[in-house]
């Protein structure tokens, strides 16, 4: 590539068919999924297919002019013979246009079932992993119009909502970085006549053809809509106006949110129960939803039959002595209802290390500092009931946690019982040396009350 902006043929050399992609089109297509910094690095998944490497030769020219730069990251998942060999192509490739590349390799046994789900989460670990350690923001994923479409077809069969019908956010901030889609309302060809522009092949995937993946399934299924007029376009732009429901929605949720919910540092939320009943019901339905996640440290809310009978129980004041849903407590409370995560499959004790960062249950990003002793059996574990049984009788004036929050508090352990627990402020007494301390601790789910928000491509 060269430092200028990418931008197709002139006329007199443009091909039949398609046209390719580039100039001010790529150039808008970029901004919309912005900002970026000055300089920008920019992460690109390339698997070597046309979609992937299209993207990362177009964001080649659109980061040089800018004083930046992208790379490209090749996940192998080593699920077919040829997955090894194909990645090293791809660097070939991208090497030979001074792009560069790295290949992250999925180790470890394969499950026997669920393989694409399985292979989708280490894919986004391994990716997110790469960018956190690099310092990139933004990782770029080269997901297109017919994508947008099969998404919309899986999720039209399962009986989604209209969130599920939104299909794919054009951005999806991660802890880690960014999550940008520009292309998805650009069509496949384009992609593919844009590599033939610039000289560039790229491999066909034979999973892509594997009919017993949903996602060939659904592409099949376009080819035979397409002829009722229910195209890869119209279908992703009856997405995009889902997409614009979702955001209605989002945003009110998020108003409701702010003045019915508190969230609490020791991992529990309270609920005001006029407020979320007076609220219209598909509004008052993603809060409580948002507010099990976070509080449950879920990657998704509950599903939607369940966490409606739940909801139906709230408004309608049939919730009895209490009700459990996505790893959380749900019980009354004065004038509204109590959100506790449940003392069930909780972590399991684990060793404490000077200077260990770690996400603990999902939920408490924990660093922990000094010098343990070796003798001394520190391990970090949930306090338990028989934990905060002793505390509560040893230290009445601990601050004010509900009984019902406190067993699935984090704490240091000994051999003999807690010796920290910094929500409660409790420090075991003297004579029982730990040396090691928690360096911070913050409640930091990975969903919150707000969300992250719904992007979509104007």
């Amino acid at each position: 590539m060269t430092g200028k902006d990418p931008k197709p043929p002139a006329d007199s050399e443009a091909p039949s068919g398609p046209a390719p992609l580039g100039g001010p089109e790529f150039v808008s297509l970029m901004a919309a999924v912005g900002p970026f910094e000055a300089r920008p690095h920019v992460a690109i998944a390339v698997s070597g297919g046309a979609d992937s490497l299209a993207l990362c030769l177009l964001a080649d020219g659109w980061a040089r002019p800018r004083g930046g730069r992208v790379t490209a990251l090749t996940v192998d998942h080593g699920l077919r013979p040829g997955s090894a060999a194909e990645a090293l192509t791809a660097g070939r490739w991208l090497k030979a246009r001074d792009v560069e590349h790295h290949v992250l390799r999925w180790r470890g046994p394969k499950p026997a079932s669920g393989v694409q789900a399985a292979a989708r989460a280490a894919r986004y670990r391994l990716l997110g992993r790469w960018c956190r350690e690099a310092g990139v923001l933004h990782l770029a994923l080269a997901h297109h119009m017919g994508d947008q479409a099969e998404t919309f077809l899986m999720r039209l069969g399962r009986g989604s909502g209209v969130d599920g019908l939104a299909a794919m956010s054009a951005i999806v901030e991660k802890p880690w970085a960014r999550l940008i889609r520009p292309l998805l309302g650009v069509a496949k060809v384009r992609l593919e006549a844009t590599l033939r522009v610039l000289g560039q092949d790229w491999i066909e995937d034979p999973s892509n053809r594997d009919p017993g993946f949903a996602r060939t399934g659904a592409r099949a299924a376009l080819s035979g809509l397409a002829a009722a007029g229910l195209t890869a376009d119209v279908l992703a732009e009856t997405a995009g106006r889902m997409a614009r429901a979702r955001i209605a929605l989002e945003d009110a949720a998020a108003a409701l949110a702010a003045t019915c919910c508190s969230v609490y540092p020791e991992g529990y939320a309270r609920i005001d129960g006029p407020a979320l009943a007076a609220a219209p019901a598909e509004v008052s339905l993603r809060v409580l939803g948002r507010v099990l996640a976070s509080v449950g440290g879920g990657t998704h809310m509950p599903g939607r039959e369940k966490l409606e009978r739940l909801h139906d129980r709230l408004v309608g004041g049939g919730l009895g002595a209490g009700r459990t849903l996505g790893g959380c407590r749900v019980m009354g409370d004065a004038g509204g209802y109590l959100v506790c995560r449940e003392d069930r499959d909780l972590p399991g004790p684990m060793a404490a290390v000077p200077g260990q960062r770690i996400l603990w249950d999902g939920r408490f990003a924990i660093d922990f500092t000094g010098r343990a002793d070796p003798g001394a059996g520190l391990r970090l574990a949930p306090l338990g009931r028989d934990g905060w049984t002793e505390i509560a009788a040893r230290n009445p004036g601990a601050p004010m946690v509900p009984a019902a929050a406190g067993p699935s508090l984090p704490a240091l352990f000994d051999g003999h019982g807690p010796v920290r627990v910094p929500h409660l402020n409790y420090r075991a007494a003297a004579g029982r040396p730990v040396g090691l301390e928690f360096a911070s601790l913050r409640f930091a789910p990975p969903n919150t009350l707000s969300g992250t928000g719904f992007y979509l491509l104007n």
